[in-house]
């Protein structure tokens, strides 16, 4: 088996809540969204960089509370951006670790948190 690419599906329960969080605050970019027919939930791909999410509507994809743990470079200018935006629902700290990273926390508005951690020399 060779892998490719590992997409994590996060349980959403309000598109605009949603779009507000991972597009206008963390800069990621809608790639598609999906509805069966109007007027039922959404299933979409948000990207930033390699970082690739599917967020749903639909009942049973996903569980709210969900972490994602993503190793990277650059945390501590991407945490100033964030916090310089000054996003009113979320401010997270930013900390050096026990396994030896800097790292920071963010709480979606579904209580999916996501942790982006940079490996300290």
């Amino acid at each position: 088996m060779t892998v490719q690419k590992v997409i994590p599906v996060l349980r959403i329960f309000d598109y605009d809540k949603a779009v507000e969080f991972y597009v206008g605050w963390l800069g990621f970019k809608i790639n598609w969204e999906h509805h069966f027919e109007e007027n039922t939930p959404v299933y979409m791909e948000v990207k930033k960089d390699e970082i690739i999410f599917h967020l749903s509507e639909h009942h049973g994809d996903g569980t709210p509370g969900t972490h994602v743990f993503i190793w990277c470079d650059g945390v501590k200018d991407y945490h100033t951006e964030l916090i310089n935006k000054k996003y009113k629902y979320n401010r997270p700290g930013i900390e050096e670790t026990f396994y030896s990273a800097l790292a920071f926390t963010v709480n979606d508005p579904f209580n999916n948190k996501i942790i982006f951690s940079e490996k300290l020399p």
